[in-house]
């Protein structure tokens, strides 16, 4: 298996509210595979700002790349046209369409009840309401991970999610999705209407809305996955 990924990178992209550190579990997984794996330091001040910051992160690497990301940065995943990107990843990921934005597919069906009250403070950042990292953010996630989550968390700027996305990269790339059953952020319906409308492989699981910390044997299996199917259609 090592043999197989030696040139392969995965880049991973964090959502709103987190930062690189959340994929920690899944990235020590994935190591062990043999598969370079790079956080992409995205901004979140605006969809444009973190593409660009995937693009950076995508030229620092050699080979075959796959991109995965978390939450809002399904949309961000949906930027990486580089050729060496051999497929990608969402996990409980937004996924707007070509003139969409990720408020119009975050906020597509109803809510969860537990799900937090979000709106931008006076310079345009949402916060995550404390309490609502336990509640929703990842309810089935150790009070250590939460206090975690608390600690580091990082607003997302609205601009990112009032931008429309240009053509997305799941047109033409072969992508993969794990729908999370229990999520209270983002309901499983809008998830599996966007997996359904990519045309994604989906993997459908009884997990949070951040299955990085909570389930992450499941997050790193399916992007083994996509890297071994995706890397021998490529011949490598």
């Amino acid at each position: 298996m090592m043999s197989a990924f030696q040139n392969a990178t995965v880049v991973m992209i964090h959502g709103a509210w987190a930062d690189g550190s959340s994929w920690e579990p899944v990235i020590r997984r994935l190591e062990k595979e043999g598969l370079r794996v790079v956080a992409a330091p995205i901004p979140l001040t605006s969809l444009s700002d973190d593409a660009a910051a995937l693009r950076r992160t995508i030229a620092r690497t050699n080979g075959p790349v796959i991109v995965a990301g978390h939450a809002y940065a399904g949309a961000v995943v949906g930027t990486a046209h580089d050729e060496r990107v051999k497929a990608l990843v969402y996990i409980a990921a937004l996924a707007p369409d070509e003139g969409e934005t990720v408020a119009e597919v975050f906020y597509r069906d109803e809510p969860h009840a537990k799900a937090p009250k979000l709106a931008p403070d006076a310079d345009g950042f949402i916060w995550m309401p404390d309490e609502s990292f336990a509640e929703a953010f990842a309810q089935n996630a150790t009070v250590e991970q939460i206090a975690l989550c608390r600690a580091v968390q990082r607003p997302i700027s609205v601009k990112c999610i009032q931008q429309p996305v240009t053509a997305p990269a799941w047109k033409n790339k072969p992508s993969w999705y794990l729908l999370a059953e229990e999520d209270r952020m983002i309901n499983p319906k809008t998830q599996r209407f966007m997996a359904e409308r990519m045309k994604a492989t989906i993997r459908s699981f009884a997990v949070d809305h951040t299955p990085l910390l909570t389930a992450p044997d499941k997050v790193a299996a399916i992007i083994l996955e996509a890297a071994k199917t995706a890397l021998q259609e490529e011949g490598q």
